[in-house]
């Protein structure tokens, strides 16, 4: 049984419809995220596979129980850890009184453990923290209790780089005991470095589901070509070719097309040196969005 399954799962507010019939599910032991920019539908899906928000239509389990069963899902609270977009604390209670009061509702084995990796200044009023801080208090309560699944709405908002990158490998560790992660995110180059496979969300409908390494199959490669003499865009005339860009004798673009094809073509010209890499995540993720990717 696949940790989340979500089938069908729509919600509206009056004429607006921010979920429209999303069907997907996240399997244990992976990494899911779940991309799209903010006001896409992100967040009301996570409120709804945790019983904040009820569906109009359409239905989801989490660790096997309904979303629509309060009680189902109130029997398998405990084994879920979550980190909302934007945590509402207490800014009159140290971090260590905010730790201590979660640790009594749902346990804390891996309080100090945690703490050891994301370092907020637990003797200090919340009011006080920086951003950054609050993150990390919340990254250790999401998971202290040692949880099956973790559900996390941005959850690397604030954190500098280093603190991401360790936050990254932490995420990866979970993965490979058996934990199931399920976070929303607009930053695209996460994607790459954590995620196992993606959800492509878009003004409330679900683009696509995808393997990440296929995902970014589907992006082409970025191609840089230098010639001795100028090319032009039809001096390469082949299926597959977008973003055809020239400067001087060096061209570069985008290839989704065969690239025994492009090889055998290259052979007609006096190549002096090529350069094959990913595209940035940034175009893949623009493919789904075309104009609107600022919706």
């Amino acid at each position: 049984m696949a940790t989340v399954e979500v089938q069908g799962l729509t919600k509206r507010y009056g004429e607006t419809l921010a979920n429209d019939h999303l069907e997907f599910a996240v399997e244990r032991g992976e990494i899911f995220g779940y991309l799209g920019p903010n006001g896409s539908g992100k967040s009301t899906t996570i409120r709804q596979l945790l019983g904040f928000h009820a569906p109009t239509e359409g239905t989801a389990t989490v660790l096997g129980a309904d979303v629509r069963d309060e009680a189902a899902l109130q029997s398998v609270k405990d084994r879920i850890g979550f980190l909302p977009g934007e945590p509402a604390f207490d800014g009159s209670v140290t971090g260590a009184e905010f730790l201590d009061y979660h640790a009594r509702l749902k346990g804390d084995p891996r309080r100090e453990e945690l703490l050891g990796l994301f370092t907020p200044p637990l003797d200090r009023k919340i009011r006080e923290y920086s951003t950054g801080n609050k993150q990390m208090l919340g990254i250790v309560q999401a998971f202290m209790h040692d949880p099956d699944l973790v559900v996390m709405d941005e959850p690397t908002s604030g954190l500098d780089p280093l603190k991401q990158e360790a936050f990254n490998r932490f995420l990866r560790g979970e993965r490979d005991d058996g934990k199931t992660v399920f976070f929303s995110s607009h930053v695209l180059g996460e994607v790459r470095r954590v995620c196992d496979r993606v959800g492509i969300i878009r003004q409330g409908r679900l683009i696509t589901v995808e393997n990440v390494e296929e995902l970014l199959q589907r992006g082409g490669k970025r191609i840089r070509i230098h010639t001795d003499t100028p090319l032009r865009a039809a001096d390469l005339d082949l299926d597959g070719i977008v973003e055809f860009e020239t400067e001087g004798r060096e061209v570069q673009f985008t290839f989704t097309g065969d690239y025994d094809v492009l090889f055998d073509e290259l052979t007609t010209h006096h190549v002096i040196d090529v350069e094959i890499e990913e595209p940035p995540i940034e175009e893949v993720f623009l493919h789904f969005y075309g104009d609107e990717h600022g919706t």
